[in-house]
């Protein structure tokens, strides 16, 4: 479960709140969409789920622990895996294989089961053949598999897709967001997905909208996106059925 109480969050020298009094719950193993314009705070909120943007006011609690310390905060991370926009941002290692066991190394993993490990999300994301190969070598839509594949290889029991799939081709799109769905079903990862696209966010069970640093919308995708269409809301993108019923 992860919770967010009254959370507001201001970065140094800015004029006003990048989130202001937010306050939402996601129990664990839902299937969210979170969607909102440029500057709404949707970043801002993936990195304050594992601690690495810390609160001005409020809580962010995961599975009963608080990003406020840094015990917590070390314990959180191993819970909360983040898959960021731009995939060479996560990219540390000299080939791929190593990148996959990086962060289990840094665990202080067995070295059998890391093997095991790297050997199984390597073939779970398509990259066998590509073990031994540079990470900048590799395709946008094979590097963001790659950072994928190491998160997951962490086991995390809430993934962040912070806007993961804007770069990619749509063929792309979709084979990252099969992966992630096939990792949710056999292990009940709870899932945040921050996206621009409204195709994605129609197959979550619940879509939130930021606006200012500030939630607007929270409840099922389908309703959320008529609500907007009635509003006029142009901060996102809205499914063309729904646009249609507007008058004029």
């Amino acid at each position: 479960m992860i919770a967010i109480h009254d959370l507001t969050i201001r970065y140094p020298g800015a004029s006003s709140d990048a989130l202001r009094s937010v306050t939402l719950g996601i129990p664990g193993g839902s299937f969210v969409a979170l969607m909102g314009g440029n500057g709404s705070g949707k970043s801002t909120l993936a990195r304050s789920l594992n601690g690495l943007v810390r609160p001005a006011r409020g809580e962010v609690t995961v599975d009963g622990e608080s990003t406020s310390g840094e015990e917590s905060c070390r314990s959180i991370r191993r819970r909360v895996g983040i898959v960021f926009q731009n995939p060479h941002l996560q990219t540390t290692s000299l080939t791929v294989e190593r990148e996959i066991a990086f962060g289990l190394q840094n665990a202080g993993v067995e070295s059998g089961r890391i093997r095991e490990t790297v050997d199984a999300q390597l073939a779970a994301s398509g990259l066998e053949t590509m073990r031994s190969r540079p990470p900048r070598t590799l395709s946008g839509g094979e590097q963001q598999r790659l950072a994928l594949a190491g998160v997951l290889a962490m086991r995390p029991a809430h993934l962040v897709l912070d806007e993961a799939t804007s770069l990619l081709s749509p063929a792309s799109r979709l084979d990252l967001l099969r992966a992630v769905a096939e990792e949710r079903r056999s292990r009940g990862m709870t899932v945040l997905l921050i996206t621009q696209f409204a195709e994605e966010a129609e197959t979550a069970g619940r879509l939130i909208l930021l606006r200012g640093g500030s939630v607007v919308q929270d409840g099922d995708p389908a309703e959320v996106f008529r609500r907007c269409a009635a509003s006029g809301n142009i901060d996102i993108s809205i499914p063309l059925r729904y646009r249609l019923r507007l008058p004029g």
